[in-house]
């Protein structure tokens, strides 16, 4: 399989196209599983309901309704509003997830773009959604909108700060910022010479892979983490003008994010592709890579969606003073412990 690979080498625009098109199809799949399973089934199950029964077999097509539902909807402009940004911003939002899935790895060479630096390019990329927040917020002409964009920006950057610092624990222990680099090292480490299922980074930075998650959920702008749409106060936020396709285009930004950031968390903490007894050079995980890959996803899926389900909002301070003073705090000691680990042993 590996010299079938090498030997197909297409010219540098076939290879764009055909990854730019893999990327076109793969994230609103990957938003509507998400959606699907844990929005309507899984939340459903956990609140003794039956969930959507109508659209397909037991209402597995009711994402694809709405769906059409929405895109047949007016596509309505506030007056007063910069319609220029106002209908650039959900577009601005959606770029960054699709940027994401350029670095996530389903196995060795199943990957669009294998930076040497994927750590750094994706905490890049994930800040970027916060300039389509704030565009959407301040051009929509509107108090609230503008208050949700506000308040999501002040969230975005409080939370990417304990997010790097998570990430940094992981980094120093495999000593690269390649994402696959990083699932290798988890796949051929040991544990106190202990090799049966490798070094799985989720059992020594398990405060990070707390961190990281509680970072991912804000980041998200998912309960208890959703005070920038907040209903109650602000009638959904920086999203309240927006109809039709252009809301779809918000919420499926939110779901492949969802679905990217657990894969992230995956290769960072989980050993992502890689099957600890399973050679990682193996012609398998062509085929393996990507289900062992959405089997992690789907478990770290659920700890993110378990959590929307079941905590109530934080208050503006609360938010803020969880980040500042408990993830930041928890952060750096974890930095120091990791870095006099990594040299004592």
């Amino acid at each position: 399989m590996t010299l079938l690979l090498a030997a197909f080498d297409p010219p540098y625009w076939v290879s764009t196209l055909i990854k730019v098109l893999v990327i076109s199809i793969v994230v609103p799949t990957t938003a509507l599983i998400l959606g699907m399973v844990f929005l309507f089934k899984v939340m459903s199950w956990m609140q003794s309901r039956l969930g959507p029964q109508e659209a397909g077999p037991r209402g597995t097509l009711q994402l694809l309704a709405d769906g059409v539902k929405f895109l047949q909807k007016e596509d309505i402009a506030p007056f007063g509003a910069d319609r220029f940004i106002f209908r650039t911003a959900p577009l601005v939002v959606l770029m960054s997830t699709l940027l994401l899935y350029v670095a996530l790895p389903a196995s060795a060479h199943l990957v669009v773009s294998d930076l040497d630096v994927g750590v750094f390019y994706v905490l890049a990329v994930s800040s970027l959604s916060v300039l389509g927040v704030l565009m959407a917020g301040w051009a929509s002409a509107n108090k609230y909108s503008l208050m949700g964009g506000l308040r999501a920006a002040g969230q975005l950057i409080a939370y990417e700060l304990p997010m790097v610092l998570a990430v940094l624990g992981v980094v120093i222990q495999a000593g690269t910022l390649s994402l696959n680099g990083i699932v290798f090292a988890q796949a051929n480490g040991s544990i106190f010479g202990w090799d049966a299922i490798g070094n799985p980074y989720i059992l020594t930075q398990f405060v990070g892979f707390f961190i990281f998650l509680a970072a991912v959920q804000a980041e998200l702008t998912q309960p208890p983490f959703d005070m920038p749409v907040a209903e109650s106060e602000i009638v959904s936020g920086y999203q309240v003008e927006y109809t039709g396709f252009r809301f779809l285009i918000f919420f499926l930004a939110e779901f492949a994010t969802a679905f990217v950031f657990a894969g992230i968390a995956s290769v960072l903490f989980l050993g992502g592709w890689a099957v600890p007894w399973l050679d990682t050079a193996s012609d398998w995980y062509y085929v393996l890579g990507p289900v062992v890959l959405f089997a992690k996803v789907m478990i770290v899926s659920f700890i993110i969606f378990w959590v929307r389900f079941t905590y109530p909002r934080f208050r503006e301070d609360q938010l803020q003073s969880f980040a500042w003073k408990i993830l930041i705090p928890l952060a750096l000691a974890n930095i120091v412990v990791t870095s006099v680990l990594k040299v004592v042993l």
